[in-house]
């Protein structure tokens, strides 16, 4: 007589047998030593790994120093946080300040998720263990410690362990800095305080000519992807901007600008709040890569122009004892100590390569009066000189201001420009709507009869110029005709003595 087993005769069966185990664990736990626990807690483990196709990777949100949050968990949750919003039943939200998002979602405690990279897929789970405080109180503390579960089959150990995993970091990275709200720093000594960056200039709104921007935005493109080219050509990932020209020429505006065409945040450096070299060195350091460091008006920050011929005096000073010596002021004693050396150190020393993938800019409104060293390439890699504003540039003016993309009037202004020179801020002023609604002729006009006078006092200085040169021509003039005759007189008393 043989005996049929049904389904539900053998989930009977299966459940007796769990719930015998879980009574036997429950003994265990309870009674045996900790060490003969901890034996059969780590021999069981190694005997299920057999029948277990799957390997299991934790991220802790917490690792080393317990106040420290993981850099790694923290780029595990940006970048699960797509995939969670759209497979998680239960999701976490929380406002991010220092975030363009309104809200950042993230997967609840013990959900899962699922991936797929290259064809191979993997699942995230989330998880906490709590643990009590051993401390007596009447309001008992918890500690909750986070972590993140990569769950794969053994057979992607290699693909997962590497490109996978190098996937995530970088890409959990990248959207992270991608939606964060960028920051402008300033320095009082050596510590930075900011400001959220919301300065709202780009290159398509920059009144300059076509060439020369795209010029420097295919420039900012290929270095912002260069990583892997400059590790290999064995320089550090960093480039130096000089921008100069005349005042209101949009040196500032085009830092902006690149600020925003690259996502990074700025560093605005106060030299002469700077104590020393040590301080400026600190600063440095305590930049963020992804970003910009400026110091503008580079000519006017300190007296780095002329650094070695001040040295050179100083000595000849020295040696010259017939003047006593003057104590010093109260300015000279609190006066900035960077030097040359220290800036160049800055510049392209081995400290400037901490961090990477920054630009460091500089601005001047006098580019001949800086050092050669310093503005040299390879230190200040690419020069970029903001001139007057020429007829391209007013059309982008006249396109962000007045909405104009020709008039009868252009033709008037393309001439005025080529013979008077005019910044483009006093362009933009000229243009700037007067009346509501804007009346374009009229703001043109405006235009046209400031140029007008640029070029008129142009032409009256040329020839004041003009006339002081032939005034001082004919001095010299007088003045040799009386050395000679007073070289006759001298020769004729000489004789008839």
């Amino acid at each position: 007589m043989t005996t049929k087993f049904t389904t539900g005769d053998i989930l009977a069966q299966l459940g007796s047998v769990l719930a015998s185990l879980m009574f036997v664990w429950a003994i265990i736990q309870q009674y045996f030593p900790y060490n003969l626990r901890n034996f059969i807690d780590k021999y069981s483990q190694r005997f299920l790994t057999f029948f277990y196709p799957y390997i299991q990777i934790t991220f802790n949100e917490f690792t080393g120093e317990r106040f420290k949050r993981s850099d790694a968990y923290s780029a595990i949750e940006t970048y699960l946080s797509k995939t969670s919003s759209m497979q998680a039943k239960r999701l976490k939200a929380d406002v991010i300040k220092n975030n363009t998002q309104p809200l950042s979602l993230s997967m609840d405690d013990h959900e899962e998720v699922s991936d797929v990279f290259n064809g191979v897929k993997v699942y995230w789970a989330s998880g906490k263990n709590i643990m009590k405080s051993q401390t007596f109180s009447f309001y008992p503390n918890t500690d909750e410690k986070r972590y993140y579960k990569l769950t794969f089959h053994k057979r992607h150990r290699e693909a997962i362990l590497g490109e996978y995993l190098t996937h995530v970091l970088k890409e959990g990275r990248e959207i992270k800095v991608k939606n964060r709200l960028r920051k402008l720093y300033t320095n009082n000594g050596a510590q930075w305080s900011h400001v959220v960056f919301e300065h709202p200039a780009s290159f398509q709104t920059l009144a300059m000519d076509p060439v020369k921007k795209q010029e420097i935005i295919d420039d900012l493109t290929t270095f912002s992807n260069g990583e892997e080219f400059y590790n290999r050509i064995g320089r550090a990932w960093k480039r130096g901007y000089l921008l100069y020209g005349p005042p209101g020429t949009g040196k500032s505006t085009m830092i902006a600008a690149m600020a925003n065409f690259l996502g990074y945040d700025i560093y605005d450096l106060e030299l002469t709040a700077v104590k020393d070299n040590t301080e400026l060195r600190r600063l440095l350091i305590e930049t963020t890569s992804k970003s910009i460091i400026v110091i503008e008006d580079i000519d006017c920050s300190m007296d780095l122009t002329g650094q070695r011929k001040k040295e050179v005096k100083e000595e000849e000073e020295e040696k010259d004892n017939s003047k006593p010596m003057k104590p010093p002021e109260n300015n000279e004693a609190k006066a900035s100590k960077v030097t040359l050396s220290g800036l160049l150190n800055f510049v392209d020393g081995l400290w400037s390569a901490c961090g990477g993938d920054r630009l460091i800019v500089f601005t001047t409104n006098h580019v001949e009066k800086l050092d050669p060293a310093l503005i040299r390439r390879g230190r200040m890699d690419k020069h970029v000189e903001l001139a007057y504003c020429g007829f391209e540039a007013f059309r982008v003016l006249a396109r962000n201001y007045l909405y104009l993309e020709s008039h009868d009037l252009f033709e008037e202004i393309r001439r005025l420009l080529a013979e008077a020179e005019m910044t483009p801020a006093d362009v933009a002023e000229n243009l700037m709507p007067k009346t509501s609604p804007a009346d374009p002729e009229s703001c043109l006009r405006s235009l046209i009869g400031a140029l007008e006078k640029v070029k008129e006092e142009a032409n009256l200085k040329k020839m004041k110029m003009k006339m002081e040169e032939e005034e001082a021509g004919r001095k010299k003039d007088l003045a040799g005709v009386k050395n000679e005759e007073i070289k006759v007189v001298e020769n004729g008393s000489n004789g008839s003595v």
